[in-house]
């Protein structure tokens, strides 16, 4: 797989999201209770990213967020988030994402995360993550003390989870929250140490685990596993970071 590829995956979804945004958002719930929108971008990005695809690797699988799952039998699989931060995109902020993973019997090989709203795309390809080009390196930050920490919302975590997250926020130099996948794209970047987050979906995290080992990050889950049981993820500048929030999230 070439960075070329995952580049005119960009600019179809790109081009998707900017044709529907044009003609004016409207966020549908497909929640049974809260809120979880959809808009006519998630889907026109979706279908845009599955028929390049399908076009240049008819027999890969494909697993999107809004159209489900296709050729499930192959070892090969795209995983797709068309636009990861809905409710960013309708309330006008930059932090939403294009996430395309791509997983090899399992085992994450390349993946991107893709910030229209700010003309940046990390891709990460052969162990190497770039940024528009450039290789990107995290901080190697080692140590909770020093750390910048962000999650996307402290109220998405069940009460018994906020107290885990709690001790790893009262343990770090700063907080930020809020910033949905671009705050992985920051870890890889350099410019964040730590992210930690629940109740994710495979679509939500495929694509970051290659970017953030690319740019000599670790992932993994709340338990020092690779797994992800359950959506949690720990995202960390280095495996000694990492391995600290995980003790305090034990």
């Amino acid at each position: 797989m070439d960075r070329a590829f995952f580049e005119q995956l960009s600019a179809a979804a790109r081009a998707a999201i900017r044709q529907e945004t044009a003609a004016g958002l409207v966020g549908e719930n497909k929640a049974a209770s809260g809120y979880d929108p959809v808009t006519a971008a998630d889907r026109s990005a979706e279908r845009a990213l599955r028929s390049l695809i399908e076009r240049t690797f008819a027999d890969h699988g494909i697993w999107g967020e809004e159209y489900g799952l296709a050729r499930g039998d192959s070892p090969i699989r795209w995983s797709l988030d068309p636009v990861d931060g809905t409710r960013a995109l309708i309330c006008g902020l930059p932090s939403w994402a294009v996430l395309v993973g791509l997983l090899d019997k399992g085992r994450h090989i390349a993946g991107m995360i893709d910030l229209p709203a700010i003309e940046e795309t990390l891709i990460a390809v052969d162990g190497e993550t770039r940024r528009n080009g450039a290789p990107v390196r995290t901080s190697g930050c080692t140590t909770l003390a020093d750390a910048r920490f962000s999650t996307t919302d402290p109220f998405l975590f069940p009460w018994e989870e906020l107290e885990a997250v709690n001790r790893v926020r009262r343990a770090v130099r700063l907080t930020r929250y809020g910033l949905d996948a671009m705050a992985y794209a920051r870890v890889a970047t350099g410019d964040i140490d730590l992210v930690i987050e629940s109740g994710l979906h495979p679509h939500d995290y495929d694509a970051l685990v290659a970017v953030v080992r690319g740019a000599g990050g670790a992932i993994g889950d709340w338990t020092g596993g690779t797994t992800f049981e359950g959506g949690h993820v720990v995202a960390a500048a280095s495996r000694e970071l990492y391995e600290e929030a995980v003790a305090l999230l034990a």
